[in-house]
């Protein structure tokens, strides 16, 4: 199963509701919610989606309809080019 993991070139900023992501490859900005944080966070190359989902959900102590909020968090990150899915 594929691992995620944050894309290189990133410049991140720690903001009280969450992050501020330089990409600079992109030359884009992207606001991260708390939650984007956390997920984004779990993205380090060593979980696939389907564990960050159960991490992150376990953190946030909800059930299915939050697991497809996370999901949508890492299809949207992935859109974004923050985090790269990578074979291992």
């Amino acid at each position: 199963m594929p691992q995620l993991t944050r894309a290189p070139d990133l410049d991140v900023h720690e903001v009280p509701d969450g992050y501020i992501v330089y990409h600079g490859a992109n030359d884009t900005v992207s606001y991260l919610n708390k939650t984007a944080a956390i997920v984004f966070e779990f993205c380090d190359g060593k979980l696939s989606a389907d564990d960050i989902m159960e991490r992150a959900a376990k953190i946030f102590e909800s059930g299915t309809a939050t697991r497809e909020e996370i999901k949508a968090c890492i299809d949207s990150l992935l859109k974004e080019g923050l985090v790269l899915s990578s074979a291992i």
